[in-house]
């Protein structure tokens, strides 16, 4: 999918996700403990972790954060309401962006609406 939108020249593999960092992109966990859906993290855990969260945004300096589904920036910023793309507020230095997850469990999107999704933050 991020070969799709434009993010890479060729598809990377899951096991070579470190490459990505090569080329000016970073990925991290919200909250650290691995789990199979974003509704088994508590809402203590997404408190706790925004600290941690806002100090790695504060230290590397993105210009952007997505957050691959609504579940940890409504955990993260107390928000109710979150519409998908681009959002109005600022995460430490970064702009945020609400984008679908592209995990295979998450059927509510097809491959064309996350490449769309994905191509929107790519431009800005």
């Amino acid at each position: 999918m991020l070969h799709l939108a434009g993010y890479t020249q060729q598809q990377i593999a899951p096991e070579d996700d470190g490459t990505i960092l090569k080329l000016g992109y970073g990925l991290t966990t919200a909250v650290g403990r691995p789990t199979n859906r974003a509704d088994q993290l508590l809402a203590d855990e997404f408190t706790q972790a925004a600290a941690t969260l806002l100090a790695k945004m504060e230290f590397h300096r993105p210009r952007h954060i997505a957050f691959l589904g609504k579940a940890a920036y409504a955990g993260i910023s107390g928000k109710q309401v979150i519409a998908w793309g681009e959002q109005q507020e600022r995460f430490g230095p970064a702009r945020v962006w609400i984008l679908p997850n592209p995990s295979g469990r998450n059927r509510s999107f097809s491959l064309d609406a996350l490449v769309q999704a994905y191509s929107a933050l790519r431009g800005a």
